[in-house]
């Protein structure tokens, strides 16, 4: 089984920015602990703070990998050219975030990319993306 992260603008600065919010960890370390939880799964990591960047890795694998998790970051609210990268591809696609969303500012109610995902997790730390790719093993 093959399963790609896509963490999308500002993730990169995880366990450095807005600790209230993100935590103290960095994504590398709990990455690393994922694909050791995992072993069987093939995991890919892609970091990105330009959406065209994400919207090529989408399609990059978007008919190869049996699943991605996508923390889209700011564009989960703004991008539709990210929605529809995902509503183009066959590879089941989780959105996740770290933070619960609708409890913060009112522009961080609406999902853009929900709609055209399996699910959606949030609030749950940075174990939203655990949460993320049992969901993918259980479709």
């Amino acid at each position: 089984m093959k399963i790609l992260i896509i963490n999308g603008p500002n993730l990169n600065l995880l366990g450095r920015r807005e600790k209230s919010i993100y935590g103290d960890i960095n994504f590398e370390d709990y990455y690393n602990s994922l694909v050791k939880t995992y072993p069987s799964i093939e995991f890919s990591y892609f970091q990105s703070n330009v959406e065209g960047e994400l919207i090529n890795k989408i399609h990059e694998v978007g008919f190869g990998f049996d699943g991605i998790i996508i923390n889209a970051g700011a564009y989960t609210h703004t991008s539709v050219a990210i929605r529809d990268a995902i509503a183009g591809i066959k590879t089941p696609v989780v959105e996740v975030h770290i933070s619960n969303t609708l409890t913060r500012e009112d522009f961080r109610h609406q999902s853009l990319i929900g709609p055209v995902c399996k699910g959606c997790i949030m609030g749950f730390g940075l174990n939203s993306y655990k949460l993320g790719v049992e969901a993918i093993l259980n479709l």
